[in-house]
């Protein structure tokens, strides 16, 4: 009996050493999760990326915490869509988050009738089933209708509002709800003051505190939770505290990342005063590349070309730094090609948690690499709208098609690659090469500056690999109903629940279903 007690106490100790070597500790219970996304952020906006101003200190000591990705992508350019395929981890193709308008980015403003649709499952919906409590604090983007609203799709509580914090007239176009859980309490810039002059508003300061209350509160209560944390300063409007406004060498922008960056240190700080660090995933990322075409008022994609809209590297590349205390090693740098999409199954099992069945997932769990540094080669898809315009693959990346900026946003003030030029690749109009992709080595030429000639060894070898993983992809390629095809004035943030406890309800137009039309 003693040899039994002796082999089974053996055994256990084993299965606890592997659980531990996996990032799992029996003893600990499910790792709490916390999610980053930030609003427009690029790749060069960052200290520990290079930036010259180094006004992000709370985010270098993450990244020299934890570890750090150079290769690390969006599925999207544009917003809603990179958000969906966050939440679903799979490719705005499929999950619905694209329009048939051929080559077009588009998103979710008020007046788009489609949103999340229920058949996606969101990884949201996988830990509530599991036992976790969530709350997202800031922009969803996933559709503002009641039911593609967050507490519809695994949230348990909510502090933000359903799109952009663009400024309305009210009358043709109404301005847009802050939602507490499943009901608006005010309107932005009638409620929750952005002066649109000076550039000052204390929103970041209220979405920091909502996570700090969130954290606390799960803390006490021993609940694993999700803490989905999106604020939106970065994204134009640009807006800070008065305590941050003025304070960076980069303006505006420059003032709200600072801050942002503080809300990050104010996190981390929280989850070292409460002792659940150790069991805190924490994971920060932008949503697409920094809004080149707002100019000064934008942020840096470093040393790639071009930026959000485009699915040139400044567009799709973003900075990405994931933090566990004990588990994730300090001062990693890896180059493993990742994508937001991997968040999802990462995630799932990291909780032990399996995926749903029945379900195509475009993302791969980072777990090797998080916590044994493990690389291996994997493909990028890069969709502009409908339409595979890049992959790479390895090193190499290849452009089936490329577009600068379409005729319709230039009209309207917008250039996406403003201050650059390529010839032949940064193309005022959309250009097929799909016979012959362009070919460049991002090793060598990060700024895809330089056609690897045609006639090489390199490109014919190169090529043929890329043809072989552009038709399986294919293959298992499924398009997804679109959600983004259909607008109606009537859908837009009107009376949105709640409205009428606070007196801001107001009266809708006729119906009169229409196709969007993008610019993108």
């Amino acid at each position: 009996m003693e040899m039994r007690d002796r082999l089974v106490a053996a055994l256990a100790s084993v299965v606890l050493f592997v659980l531990s070597v996996r990032g799992f500790d029996a003893r600990a219970g499910k790792p709490n999760f916390i999610v980053m996304i930030m609003d427009d952020m690029g790749w060069g906006d960052l200290g520990c990326y290079g930036n010259p101003a180094r006004e992000t200190p709370n985010l270098d000591q993450m990244a020299a915490e934890g570890m750090l990705f150079t290769d690390f992508y969006t599925a999207s350019a544009i917003c809603s869509p990179s958000r969906a395929s966050i939440l679903t981890g799979r490719l705005p193709v499929r999950n619905g988050f694209y329009s048939t308008q051929k080559a077009r980015n588009s998103y979710t403003p008020q007046e788009v009738v489609g949103g999340i649709a229920r058949s996606e499952v969101l990884f949201s919906e996988m830990l509530q089933k599991n036992g976790y409590r969530n709350k997202i604090v800031g922009k969803w983007h996933l559709g503002h209708r009641p039911q593609y609203l967050p507490l519809q799709h695994g949230f348990d509580e909510w502090f933000g509002a359903p799109n952009c914090h663009y400024k309305y007239d009210n009358k043709y176009i109404p301005n847009i709800p802050v939602f507490r859980d499943d009901h608006m309490t005010g309107r932005y810039y009638e409620d929750y003051e952005i002066n649109d002059i000076t550039g000052v508003s204390n929103l970041t300061q209220i979405y920091i505190q909502e996570a700090l209350n969130f954290i606390e509160t799960q803390a006490s209560k021993k609940q694993p939770f999700l803490l989905y944390w999106t604020p939106d300063a970065t994204h134009t409007p640009l807006y800070a505290s008065a305590k941050f406004r003025g304070k960076s060498k980069r303006g505006l922008y420059g003032d709200a990342v600072m801050e942002l960056d503080y809300g990050v240190g104010s996190i981390l700080n929280k989850l070292k005063q409460l002792k659940i660090d150790g069991n805190t995933f924490v994971f920060f990322s932008s949503d697409n590349g920094a809004a080149t075409y707002a100019f000064t008022e934008g942020g840096s994609n470093g040393p790639f070309l071009c930026g959000k809209q485009t699915t040139f590297e400044g567009g799709m590349r973003e900075p990405a730094i994931a933090w566990w205390p004990g588990k994730i090693k300090h001062s990693q740098l890896s180059s493993q090609v990742a994508t937001l999409m991997d968040i999802y199954p990462t995630l799932m099992e990291l909780a032990d948690i399996s995926l749903p069945k029945d379900v195509f997932f475009d993302g791969q769990s980072l777990v090797a690499t998080l916590l044994n540094a493990s690389e291996y080669v994997r493909p990028i898809f890069y969709y502009r709208g409908d339409m595979l315009f890049n992959l790479r693959y390895g090193d190499f990346k290849a452009h089936f098609y490329t577009w600068d900026t379409p005729k319709e946003s230039q009209d309207i003030g917008y250039h996406y690659c403003p201050g650059q030029h390529v010839e032949g690749v940064t193309t005022e109009n959309f250009t097929d090469y799909s016979h012959r992709p362009l070919l460049f080595h991002l090793g060598r030429d990060p700024g895809e500056k330089f056609v690897i000639e045609f006639n090489s060894v390199e490109y014919r070898e190169t090529i043929t690999v890329i043809d072989r993983v552009l038709g399986e992809h294919k293959r298992t390629l499924e398009f997804g109903e679109p959600q983004l095809d259909w607008c109606d004035l009537a859908v837009q943030n009107w009376s949105p629940p709640g409205c009428e406890k606070i007196d801001r309800c107001k009266p809708a137009p006729m119906s009169r279903p229409y196709r969007c039309f993008w610019p993108y």
